[in-house]
C-alpha cells in the first residue's frame, strides 16, 4: 500500500496514536470523509467532461440570441455577351494615329515657322 512496507506502516500509526491520541478515530473519520468527498467531486468532472465528448455541439458562427445575418458575398454574374474585336475598331484606331500624327506636324511646322 503505497509503496511502503508493513514495518513503516506501524511506525506511522504508532506516530498517529501519540500525536492525537484520544482524537483519533475522529480525525480518522473527518479524513475519510474528506478523501470520499474529493473523489466524488473528480468522478463529477469526469462524467462532464465525458458527456461533453458524447454530444455533438451546434457550431455556429454566432450566438443563438443573436439575430443578425451572416454576411454573404455578391454573386458573381457573368456579361451577357462577350466583347468582340471587329476590323471596323482597329482601323479606326489607325485613322486616330494618322490623325494624331498629322495634328503633332501641323503645330511643329506653325511652331518653327513663327
Amino acid at each position: 500500500m503505497f509503496g511502503l512496507s508493513p514495518v513503516e506502516l506501524l511506525v506511522i500509526g504508532g506516530l498517529a496514536v501519540l500525536l492525537f491520541g484520544s482524537r483519533l478515530p475522529s480525525v480518522a473519520r473527518s479524513l475519510g470523509k474528506s478523501m470520499t468527498e474529493f473523489k466524488r467531486g473528480l468522478h463529477d468532472i469526469q462524467d462532464d467532461v465525458r458527456s461533453v465528448d458524447r454530444v455533438p455541439s451546434k457550431s455556429s458562427r454566432f450566438h443563438e440570441i443573436d439575430d443578425r445575418d451572416e454576411a454573404t458575398a455578391p454573386k458573381f454574374e457573368p456579361p451577357a455577351a462577350e466583347p468582340t474585336v471587329s476590323e471596323p475598331v482597329a482601323a479606326e484606331k489607325s485613322d486616330n494615329m494618322h490623325e494624331a500624327n498629322a495634328f503633332h506636324a501641323q503645330h511643329d511646322g506653325v511652331q518653327t515657322g513663327s
